[in-house]
């Protein structure tokens, strides 16, 4: 099949696909970031969960929807293609979404979870997937092309966190979460229709689906794998201390894995490309890991210890889950411009180099909120240190999110690209965990769920916790930024 990108096939430069991939990941991310700015504190108001307990279950969560990726992956990658496996988990997250309108029982609570997450893991890695492949090897475009890419994400993550935030916290939980689902069900409705512009990119890669095992078709064994992949989580989300196991087990398979593939089954510059991936990869668990406090405790934090009164109005603290996105669709065209124009003139940083810059921007955000925290009399904290923060995070992740989904897909080789993607996600899902372990390190423990108290005690353990963080992290950053020149030359030209 003929790959290259013609004339017709474009649409401002780009190919046509790629505004596909947008609009259907804007609206998956609208119904995933509506329920996420939410979910912290429907736990710790409506379920009444102790701050402690709601960190670990939005950790585990949070981390869940990262780890089943890795098995949408290698599922999309070995038998269904990238757009069965994208349509198969738009319909689970439309049926989560859907399930999480019903605030009566907690166990459908859970199940609406598990729906989320499994969804997630067949759509997320995918339709990344999809955009790489929708570029040549060596195509310029390709990194502005995911910055736009992600500018869909963070346009269907800002809209959701003011207007799923505002109806959920105004009017009650289920007309946030029902906002949400049919953001869903909207995102599903447009793939459905512009798959005629992907161009064959997204089918399996060979006819291994038609064939049969105990007179079922590997394609549907795929999706009975989904199945299994929600009650797994269902049972999962329940039981977050398994989690923690499965992540550290799990992470080894993958360093074993990664290893094997690189020194077995790789010619010397694939080796060389797969271990600086690797090396990219472990450093962005630890970026997630401080970046995802916004979801957990820095959410918290807005909602109890930060006046946020402007022009009159109390602001619900959800709504504040709005600013990174915002940062992210305003700024995300003047990076791609950035990049492109420090590109031309052969002095655009490398990947390894932009990571570094995004870490230490992560922790620089931590210090400036302690400084707004000390400076501040009193218990509340001024809003517009919270503004603060979330720009420089916004800053970092600019830096590494779109770069690293980029590099996975250039430096992967192509036949285990899926798979390789699935890894950068699992990344995520461990920092997560670990972002939930932060959090908690926050938390009071004798408050009941639900109070909406702020002490002076609490303000100290923010403090403490984060001052540690934002140094730690300038630290790792500072130390990536020194390797980065014999990272790039393990990329062998690719940039």
């Amino acid at each position: 099949m003929n790959t290259s990108i013609t004339e017709s096939s474009e649409f401002l430069g780009h190919p046509k696909g790629l505004f596909v991939c947008f609009a259907t990941e804007m609206w998956e991310r609208f119904s995933y970031y509506g329920m996420r700015a939410l979910l912290i504190l429907y736990l710790t108001k409506h379920w009444e969960f102790t701050d402690a307990q709601s960190y670990v279950i939005y950790g585990a969560y949070t981390s869940l929807v990262y780890i089943m990726p890795v098995f949408g992956g290698m599922l999309a990658d070995r038998i269904l293609g990238s757009r069965k496996a994208v349509t198969f988990g738009a319909v689970l997250l439309v049926l989560g979404h859907t399930g999480m309108a019903f605030e009566s029982n907690v166990q459908v609570f859970y199940l609406s979870l598990a729906l989320i997450i499994s969804g997630v893991g067949f759509l997320k890695p995918n339709i990344s997937t999809m955009v790489g492949a929708l570029y040549e090897e060596g195509d310029p475009r390709r990194d502005p092309g995911f910055t736009i890419f992600y500018m869909g994400i963070n346009i269907g993550a800002f809209s959701a966190s003011l207007l799923c935030g505002y109806l959920g916290e105004t009017y009650g939980w289920s007309y946030g979460f029902g906002a949400a689902g049919i953001g869903m069900l909207i995102g599903l409705m447009i793939f459905l229709w512009g798959q005629k512009y992907l161009d064959g990119h997204a089918e399996p890669t060979s006819d291994f689906y038609m064939d049969k095992k105990f007179n079922i078709t590997y394609e549907n064994w795929a999706y009975i794998s989904g199945i299994f992949m929600v009650f797994a989580s269902y049972m999962l989300i329940q039981n977050q201390e398994i989690v923690g196991n499965l992540l550290g087990g799990f992470g080894a398979v993958c360093i074993a894995f990664w290893l094997f593939y690189s020194l077995s089954k790789c010619s010397p510059e694939e080796r060389d490309r797969m271990i600086v991936v690797g090396i990219l990869i472990l450093f962005s668990l630890i970026f997630w890991a401080l970046f995802e406090q916004a979801g957990s405790s820095l959410n918290i934090l807005t909602d109890r210890g930060v006046d946020r009164t402007i022009l009159g109005w109390e602001v619900p603290a959800s709504m504040f889950q709005s600013l990174n996105a915002f940062f992210i669709f305003t700024l995300a065209p003047l990076f791609a411009f950035m990049w492109l124009a420090l590109a031309k003139r052969n002095i655009e940083p490398s990947t390894p180099l932009k990571f570094a810059i995004g870490i230490m921007f992560v922790g620089i955000g931590f210090l400036v909120l302690v400084f707004g925290m000390k400076s501040s009399t009193g218990v509340q904290t001024g809003v517009f240190w919270i503004m603060l923060i979330y720009l420089l995070h916004t800053i970092g992740e600019l830096c590494l999110s779109p770069v690293g989904l980029s590099s996975v897909t250039k430096l992967s080789p192509k036949r285990i690209v899926g798979m390789m993607m699935g890894m950068w996600f699992f990344a995520s899902a461990a920092g997560n965990f670990v972002a939930g372990l932060i959090a908690r390190a926050t938390a009071s423990e004798g408050m009941a769920g639900g109070e909406n108290i702020f002490t002076l005690a609490q303000k100290s353990a923010f403090v403490d916790v984060y001052t540690n963080v934002g140094l730690i992290a300038v630290a790792v950053g500072l130390l990536l930024a020194i390797c980065s020149p014999f990272l790039k030359k393990g990329m062998h030209g690719i940039n």
